[in-house]
């Protein structure tokens, strides 16, 4: 029999009885056997495991996607037309956007997919499961093909840590007249990779497809791949990461255009056993000490463009701020909110107050009492870093907490 609080109890009873009690670190709190000579041989073998070798029983935690919207079913807002630049993908998609200037499409119910586009098949596709994909440009620049290389990337719920191996699928399909062509691959970033022009991104993806994915009749083929992660990432991009030199290609029909065009559905990455612990930094928030007057800075926390809503990957860091409030219920924080200079100061000023009430919100959501919690927004009035570069805007798009009662 299995408690769902987390102890585990086992017991036979036909003329006897065992009893062992487990908590979830699997540490035997409690052992008491009578009459045992009564049970059978099995059972008396199982118990043995049971308590000498817990893991043999329960497998550790199930590893969850960690790619937000895989599917790409969540939209930021309904399409106002095709998309035609890289910026209109992460407008309309929920936390994907385009890593260069060119343009991946969205498929979708609401989606309006130009005449002449439809004509040479675009979007004739039906999605792998729901109702909307990806799609991407992953070869033609010999051939000229504008926005010869595409790229979808996510920044993950939470970094890839080192050492810890991982699983990564993701279906893919081609245009009914595209090329077909290998080096369909997934390359992990540390940082956001966001050009300014529509280059080819050079990398060594960490999956990627050594043969030519053939979909014939619009059939979804699974890419899938392990590998160990070898430092703390925090995007996924899928493209084409090779020249078109090093890509393999063939035409399944003699009227082929000249590029390839391949549709993304899916994207699963998750955790494979056995599970290794998250690295604790000494700058870790847990490991602070919070007095009265001290003012905390809250990494990683970042919110859609122009807007206050949080981003799946600002979860990581929230939830330890939740645990400190949990942990010291007489704690009393203020959440001050800031944002760059770029807007105006009345807008800016509006943006970071919505934004730090989103962090109460996710504390009062989470049983912290609304007593506890205070707000503030101090737009881009106190800046941390310069506002005449993207590293030094990014710096000052920042949420910070002062602590205002410690006992």
């Amino acid at each position: 029999m299995i408690n769902i609080e987390g102890m585990f109890w086992v017991e036979c009873t036909t003329f006897g009885h065992i009893h062992i009690i487990i908590n979830r670190k699997m540490t035997i709190l409690k052992l008491d056997i009578k009459s045992t000579r009564f049970c059978q041989l099995p059972f008396l073998i199982f118990v043995v495991l049971f308590a000498s070798f817990p893991q043999f029983i329960f497998s550790q935690k199930t590893s969850s996607n960690i790619v937000p919207n895989p599917g790409f079913e969540r939209m930021s807002q309904v399409p106002d037309g095709w998309t035609y630049s890289g910026s209109d993908f992460g407008k309309y998609v929920k936390y994907w956007f385009s890593a260069t200037t060119a343009s991946p499409d969205i498929y979708g119910p609401d989606v309006y997919i130009p005449l002449d586009w439809r004509e040479k098949g675009f979007g004739a596709q039906k999605a792998h499961k729901g109702k909307s994909m990806a799609g991407v440009t992953v070869y033609g620049c010999t051939n000229g093909k504008p926005h010869c290389r595409e790229y979808v990337e996510i920044q993950l719920a939470e970094p890839l840590v080192i050492g810890q191996a991982y699983y990564l699928e993701y279906w893919v399909t081609h245009l009914d007249k595209s090329l077909q062509i290998n080096n369909l691959g997934a390359y992990f970033s540390i940082s956001e990779i966001k050009r300014t022009t529509d280059e080819i991104l050079i990398r060594e993806a960490q999956v990627n497809t050594e043969e030519i994915i053939e979909a014939p009749d619009g059939k979804w083929v699974k890419v899938s791949g392990q590998f160990i992660a070898k430092y703390e990432a925090e995007h996924i991009l899928i493209g084409n990461f090779s020249e078109d030199i090093n890509t393999k290609f063939q035409a399944p029909r003699d009227d082929c255009y000249n590029y390839a065009y391949y549709y993304v559905d899916d994207v699963l990455l998750k955790k494979i056993p056995p599970f290794l612990p998250v690295p604790v930094k000494p700058d870790d928030l847990t490991l602070q000490k919070f007095e009265t007057g001290k003012s905390f800075l809250l990494k990683s926390i970042y919110f859609e463009f122009d807007r206050d809503e949080l981003m799946p990957r600002s979860y990581v860091e929230l939830k330890k701020l939740l645990l400190i409030m949990r942990k010291n219920p007489k704690l009393k924080i203020e959440i001050i909110g800031h944002t760059d200079s770029l807007g105006a100061d009345d807008y800016n000023l509006d943006l970071s107050k919505r934004r730090a009430e989103s962090v109460i919100k996710y504390l009062t959501d989470s049983k912290i009492s609304r007593s506890r919690l205070q707000s503030k927004g101090e737009g881009e009035r106190k800046p941390i870093a310069t506002n005449e570069t993207d590293v030094g805007r990014a710096q000052n798009r920042r949420v910070e907490f002062l602590v205002i009662a410690d006992h």
